[in-house]
């Protein structure tokens, strides 16, 4: 019960802190969906950082497109997962995402919570000239036993 309301009060917490910064962005359309599969990871009590493997699915249609990155968090970060999938509605400020556009580095609020199957929650803005935003709120799918708030760096690299 005690973690019960733990996950829910650090929920509540992260979207009180990403709504204010939300309703300051300017319009964003949305371009289509990131999936990265996400490495193994021991929380080492003030961060973490895992290895990504990660595909843009364009909501025009058009190819596929492939990055290699790595998130990290600084925070409290306790435990050991065994990786998972992250998803996120990427939304951007021009329609036609060119291929490569996703690539930079991207900074939000982060938080997750694991005994066995896990799920978390990332709101990262970025990418060239801060134009991208990976909103509204990521889902994270994992496997372990972990505990992580804080503020999270996503840095995506084009591959392939």
């Amino acid at each position: 019960m005690r973690a019960y309301r733990f996950s829910l009060s650090a929920i509540l917490l992260l979207s009180a802190l990403t709504a204010p910064a939300a309703a300051q962005q300017p319009a964003y359309t949305k371009a289509g969906a990131l999936t990265c599969r996400t490495s193994a990871s021991i929380g080492l009590i003030v961060g973490s950082r895992q290895g990504l493997q990660c595909v843009f699915r364009p909501d025009s249609g058009g190819p596929e497109d492939h990055y290699v990155g790595t998130i990290g968090r600084v925070g409290l970060d306790v435990g050991i997962t065994a990786g998972g999938v992250l998803g996120w509605a990427v939304l951007a400020k021009v329609r036609g995402l060119p291929r490569g556009a996703l690539a930079g580095t991207y900074v939000g609020a982060s938080g997750d919570i694991a005994l066995g199957i896990g799920a978390g929650a990332n709101v990262l803005v970025g990418g060239s000239h801060r134009s991208v935003a990976l909103q509204p709120v990521s889902v994270e799918g994992q496997v372990g036993v972990n505990l992580a708030l804080g503020v999270a760096r996503l840095t995506l690299r084009h591959g392939r």
